[in-house]
């Protein structure tokens, strides 16, 4: 496998979507635009530009939108908000990695879903992901994405922030770091009290860390 697995884009979970794109682009100086609703899985998201093909997905439970049983995408139901719930990395070969991490031994990544999103411009995104329960003690795992012939969200989310650098904490640091290894994910890995990522942005703002 090759390992080094580029970011796709960064999940920030909050609890009220249009007050959160207000405190964004007061905190970092741009807003974030509306993305769209998941529908059937309860949530919305806006987008926000991070530079080189990555960006920030604002996520939050949709108040207009009844949602499957259980519990919602991210473990927004279960986590303090806001903070960072989740990270993708691009893989055009998702099928072929999720074999092979699992014959690893470490089947963390769950099954691939179809899934798709409605933009406001009424364009539908189609894209493909792995998806496992949502579980805050394993948001620092990334999923799988693979955008197959759809255009790529940062191509459209406002830009002017920039994405310095990504880690995450971990309360047992190479247990994370060999899982990221099995996973191609080149992700560093510190000690903290328990499982966090951590966000350095470079914004019109100046320097901005979300966690």
């Amino acid at each position: 496998m090759n390992i080094g697995l580029r970011t796709d884009h960064v999940v920030y979970g909050v609890e009220d979507l249009e007050a959160a794109m207000d405190e964004l682009a007061e905190r970092l100086g741009v807003r974030p635009a509306a993305g769209g609703r998941h529908v059937g899985r309860g949530t919305h998201n806006a987008l926000l530009g991070l530079g080189d093909g990555a960006y920030l997905e604002v996520i939050a439970a949709d108040p207009e939108q009844t949602h499957q049983p259980g519990p919602l995408p991210f473990a927004l139901d279960q986590l303090e908000l806001p903070r960072l719930v989740g990270w993708a990395c691009r893989a055009a070969d998702l099928d072929e990695r999720v074999a092979a991490v699992r014959a690893s031994g470490h089947d963390v990544l769950g099954d691939v879903l179809p899934m798709s999103r409605r933009r406001p411009d009424g364009f539908l995104l189609e894209w493909r992901l792995t998806h496992h329960e949502p579980d805050p003690a394993r948001l620092i795992v990334p999923f799988l994405i693979d955008w197959g012939t759809s255009p790529h969200p940062s191509e459209s989310a406002p830009a002017g922030v920039r994405l310095v650098e990504l880690h995450a904490e971990h309360p047992d640091p190479a247990g994370a770091r060999e899982i990221m290894a099995a996973l191609g994910a080149a992700l560093p890995v510190e000690e903290g009290p328990a499982p966090a990522l951590v966000a350095m942005l470079d914004t019109p703002r100046g320097r901005v860390i979300l966690r």
